[in-house]
């Protein structure tokens, strides 16, 4: 069996939204929790969140679920601090990791598991969804991207690997706007609570 382990990123610090936009309700959960949620429900086999230490209380709270919970102390370096700590915490069997972002509650499950299809399937060693060709979040890895992904500094995902193996990349078209919309500013949260 194919294992794909998802790290959920909820290490930023949301500088553009003023305050921790992760703690922000998002219907009766959070928003980082309803990220969680679609993971949790979603075809991936484990689970693994980074956090910063000022979401302590909340780490605290998912540690009563199924995941493992790692916090970040370096979490003011950027992103990939966030994937160094991240991947050091995944099951050692897995294939494929999928590095999801904490600040995207519009992503579906079903959507989440087309991309894990992907890539059980052989379709590509680094799946990436795409909407109406933009392309977006979460990304699936093969496990041989592995050292590089730890190598990288600053906020950098995983582009620059990316551009570096073009001929692995598989891009998937989705249905849902959800893998290139998330919430960075009181507009964009306003924006939705209109709706």
């Amino acid at each position: 069996m194919i294992i794909v382990s998802a790290i959920l990123l909820g290490a930023g610090e949301s500088k553009r939204m003023g305050r921790d936009k992760l703690f922000l309700p998002w219907g009766k959960e959070t928003i980082f929790e309803h990220c969680l949620q679609s993971l949790l429900c979603s075809r991936v086999n484990e689970v693994v969140v980074v956090v910063n230490s000022r979401m302590k209380e909340m780490a605290e709270r998912l540690k009563k679920k199924k995941i493992k919970v790692i916090i970040n102390p370096d979490y003011r370096k950027g992103m990939s601090g966030s994937i160094r700590y991240g991947m050091k915490a995944i099951d050692s069997q897995s294939d494929g990791i999928l590095i999801a972002l904490g600040d995207q509650p519009f992503l579906k499950r079903r959507t989440i598991d087309a991309l894990i299809g992907a890539f059980r399937r052989g379709e590509g060693e680094i799946i990436v969804p795409s909407f109406r060709g933009r392309r977006g979040h979460p990304v699936i890895f093969h496990r041989k991207y592995e050292e590089e992904l730890l190598r990288l500094r600053g906020d950098a995902g995983g582009k620059t690997i990316m551009m570096k193996h073009p001929e692995d990349v598989r891009i998937i078209p989705v249905k849902s706007e959800g893998v290139i919309r998330d919430i960075d500013t009181w507009g964009d949260y306003r924006k939705v609570l209109r709706k």
